[in-house]
């Protein structure tokens, strides 16, 4: 069973590690096309060029997705 590993960056400067148990088995290419709906799903991508801001923001407002991998 792979696990979903993704890294949020806190608005305080936190690093997190979010473990997300993916619902089924998969390899690695499968495990990053889940990653990829998954973080579509939790996030509003913004785009704020007149501060130059963009990037995957969490729908709890928590802070943003700066990326995930796979274990």
């Amino acid at each position: 069973m792979k696990t979903l590993i993704l890294l949020v960056l806190l608005f305080d400067g936190t690093l997190l590690k979010e473990k997300v148990i993916l619902p089924m088995s998969t390899d690695a290419y499968g495990c990053l096309d889940y990653g990829a709906k998954y973080v579509e799903s939790i996030t509003t991508y913004t785009k704020i060029k007149k501060h130059n801001r963009y990037g995957h923001y969490l729908n709890d407002k928590r802070g943003t997705i700066q990326g995930y991998y796979c274990e």
